[in-house]
């Protein structure tokens, strides 16, 4: 049995570039995934959209743990590499006011179509359906053995299986055990980008209304990060893009920390500044307003009956100190069927940032969200795949040429 030069086990965003890049240089790839398709959950990015990458691209919009190895990922195959690579493959795309960079057809199916097309053009080997069991060093390579029972031999192997987030579209985390079978030590991957468990009687009150808000994150009374944006009250808790955008460190506080201090404020009147709101509230007041009436104009009316039963009296103040610093005490998330990443993942120190390589078992590389690598939304956490299946595909197939020269 003739070895491949490369196998890539898992079929998403950065197994297929990695695939991808591989080919061009010249390896000859064997690709397994373990779903019937390929790019389940590309399909979902972007609501469906599929947010390729963000034009404010730079280590800064990672974790820290990962900024370093990002920086030199990105340094190899950055934000122009990327527009190259997906307009090669005629792919035409736009930039929103937020600098997201999407397809023009504004359809993930779109993206995934073009990758298929250029796999084919290089007769890269598929194998779908194919749920890896294990990958052991073997002569000249690794043994990649599936559940079915066959096996197939590669010089080098790139683990690219993802991470746990959306597990009905694959992701399971079996990724994670192949590496800890050979020999890398895993930080404990939680949820991350997800809706927050709040215990509080707003919630069951304003179940299913959405506001524009400013919601910080607090662990452990420490201030930790603001976003503005969407606020939907649920039946668990909070959600939307304000909150989903400071989710991350209070999931790893929550779940992998286990830190019981931790809660986020909400500004529900973003756009008036505390003493702004306590004029217009006294304006109110001195015309006669009712206090249930008070937000009216302000706020959904959802908020007028809110406040109803939960003020006391009518003092402007007390009712701006109220809708400009809200607090909620968190007491969990939501879990992986609704995470849209993953935080943790396989520790970076003993990943050659350069490369991408193992440092305890040479010839095996990384690429994607399997890595301790986490990006804010916006575009971030999928420049990532692509960035990091280039440089392993373009560094495991021995390639002279830089990635972004394909």
């Amino acid at each position: 049995m003739t070895p491949y030069d490369v196998i890539v086990i898992g079929g998403g965003a950065a197994g297929i570039m990695a695939a991808i890049t591989a080919k061009r240089q010249g390896a000859s790839v064997l690709l397994c995934e373990k779903m019937p398709k390929l790019g389940k959950k590309l399909l979902v990015t972007g609501a469906g959209r599929c947010n390729l990458l963000n034009e404010t691209l730079d280590a800064s919009f990672y974790n820290p743990a990962g900024q370093a190895l990002v920086r030199s990922v990105l340094e190899q195959f950055g934000k122009d590499a990327m527009l190259q690579f997906f307009k090669e493959l005629g792919l035409a795309v736009y930039a929103d006011e937020s600098g997201r960079v999407f397809p023009v057809t504004n359809q993930a199916a779109s993206v995934l179509k073009v990758l298929e097309m250029e796999l084919e053009r290089l007769k890269v080997v598929l194998d779908l359906g194919c749920e890896i069991q294990s990958v052991r060093p073997a002569k000249n390579g690794f043994e990649v053995r599936a559940r079915s029972g066959e096996a197939e031999t590669g010089r080098k192997v790139i683990l690219c299986a993802g991470g746990k987030s959306y597990p009905a579209l694959g992701a399971d985390g079996n990724g994670y055990t192949l590496a800890a079978a050979l020999g890398h030590k895993i930080l404990e991957p939680v949820p991350s980008t997800v809706a927050l468990i709040v215990k509080d009687p707003w919630c069951h009150a304003l179940q299913g209304q959405k506001v524009r808000a400013a919601v910080t994150s607090r662990i452990q009374g420490n201030e930790i990060r603001t976003a503005t944006g969407e606020l939907l009250f649920t039946q668990y808790g909070l959600s939307g893009t304000a909150v989903l955008d400071v989710s991350d460190e209070i999931s790893v506080a929550v779940n992998r920390d286990h830190i019981s201090n931790v809660t986020v404020t909400v500004d529900l009147v973003p756009f008036m500044e505390e003493k702004e709101l306590v004029a217009e509230l006294s304006g109110k007041l001195e015309r006669g307003i009712h206090r249930e009436n008070l937000v009216e104009g302000l706020l959904p009316h959802k908020m007028s009956g809110l406040l109803r039963g939960t003020l006391q009296d009518s003092d402007a103040a007390a009712i701006a100190r109220l809708l400009k610093h809200k607090e909620f005490k968190v007491i969990g998330t939501r879990g992986w069927n609704e995470a849209e990443f993953t935080a943790g993942g396989i520790r970076l120190e003993d990943v050659d940032p350069e490369t991408l390589e193992s440092r305890l078992k040479k010839g095996l590389y990384f690429a994607g969200e399997i890595l301790d690598v986490q990006g804010r939304r916006g575009g971030y956490n999928l420049a990532w795949a692509w960035a990091s299946g280039a440089v392993a595909g373009a560094k495991s197939s021995d390639g002279e040429r830089s990635p972004g020269n394909g």
